[in-house]
C-alpha cells in the first residue's frame, strides 16, 4: 500500500537537488569508524553532534545495508564493548559518498568565493560613490 511517507521517501529528486542529510551523516560515520573501529556509540553520537539513539540508528542503519559489521570483543570485561568494521561494500560507499561529498563541497566553495566577490564589489562601490546625506563635503 502506497502512503503519503512511502511515496515522499521514494518519489525521485530533481537533478542537482541537495543529497539527504543522512548521507552526509553516514560519511562522517563510516570516517569515524573506519579510523576508530572501538569508538563507543557515545563517542560516535558526541563526534556526530547527535544524541546517543540518532547514532544508534545510524549504525543500525549502516548494518542493515552491509556497510559495517559489529564485532563483540570476547576479551573485553565490558561486554557491551564491539567493534565496528567497515565491510568491503562499506569500504567502496565510504569511496562513493566521499567523492560526491567533495564534489558539493567543492561546488560551494566556488559559490562562496564568489559571492564574497559580489560583496567586495559592492563594498568598494559604496566607498567610491557615497550617499549624498553621507558626504561630509556636501
Amino acid at each position: 500500500m502506497r502512503t503519503l511517507d512511502n511515496v515522499i521517501r521514494t518519489a525521485p529528486k530533481p537533478p542537482g537537488a541537495a543529497p539527504a542529510v543522512s548521507e552526509d551523516r553516514h560519511f562522517q560515520a563510516l570516517r569515524l569508524l573506519q579510523a576508530n573501529p572501538d569508538l563507543s556509540q557515545r563517542a560516535l553520537a558526541r563526534a556526530l553532534g547527535v544524541s546517543v539513539g540518532s547514532a544508534n540508528f545510524c549504525v543500525r542503519a549502516l548494518v542493515e545495508k552491509g556497510w559495517i559489521k559489529i564485532q563483540n570483543f570476547r576479551t573485553s570485561k565490558d561486554k557491551r564493548a564491539y567493534a565496528y568494521l567497515l565491510t568491503p561494500q562499506g569500504l567502496e560507499q565510504k569511496a562513493q559518498i566521499t567523492l560526491r561529498f567533495l564534489k558539493r563541497k567543492e561546488a560551494e566553495y566556488l559559490a562562496l568565493e564568489a559571492e564574497i566577490a559580489r560583496l567586495r564589489q559592492d563594498v568598494r562601490a559604496l566607498h567610491a560613490d557615497p550617499a549624498p546625506d553621507l558626504d561630509p563635503n556636501a
